[in-house]
């Protein structure tokens, strides 16, 4: 019973993780915005702290005091992060990732620490090939006509060939029980 309540609760807590992570898509060369902010409102920036992390620790951004720092960004982040300074009161962190590339994709986490609260916001980056590269819908549409036809031979040779297979038999054994009654 014990060990039951314990699954339930560390499930719920999993649960609960997973529900408050963010998914953001982004396209090869373009730009997304990783969303991070604050209930509170009306913050006093100078007590303020705001650190972007990628999924491998490396500083992608940081906001110390209510102001922008990249002293410690990581080279790969150099010029294609920004934040929004004009929205820092009003609690919104949210940080622009422009020129996407492949490497990119992954887990970005935003942690914000003033004097009366912290937390954490989790965003999953998902990179895909450029809009622009190719026709909406043309690769796909090709895919599932392609998948239809096979299925459809599929479906039609396997009886074919199994009443092929039966007839033989039978043709075969009336070939044998003829030849052994004579």
């Amino acid at each position: 019973m014990i060990i039951g309540c314990c699954f339930i609760c560390a499930f719920l807590v999993l649960i609960n993780k997973v529900c408050l992570q963010v998914t953001v898509e982004g396209f090869i060369g373009g730009s997304v915005v990783l969303p991070c902010s604050s209930a509170e409102r009306d913050l006093k920036l100078q007590d303020i702290n705001v650190l972007w992390r990628d999924e491998g620790s490396e500083t992608v951004y940081d906001i110390i005091k209510g102001k922008a720092s990249v002293e410690r960004q990581d080279p790969q982040y150099k010029n294609r992060a920004e934040t929004f300074p004009e929205e820092y009161e009003r609690g919104n962190f949210s940080l622009r990732l422009i020129n996407l590339n492949y490497t990119d994709a992954g887990e970005f986490s935003c942690f914000i620490t003033h004097s009366s609260d912290s937390k954490q916001d989790n965003v999953r980056l998902f990179i895909n090939d450029s809009t622009a590269e190719k026709d909406p819908g043309t690769q796909s549409d090709w895919k599932n006509i392609l998948l239809i036809c096979v299925c459809t031979i599929f479906i039609i040779l396997v009886p074919v060939i199994a009443c092929f297979i039966i007839r033989r038999k039978r043709a075969l054994a009336s070939y044998i029980g003829g030849t052994v009654a004579n």
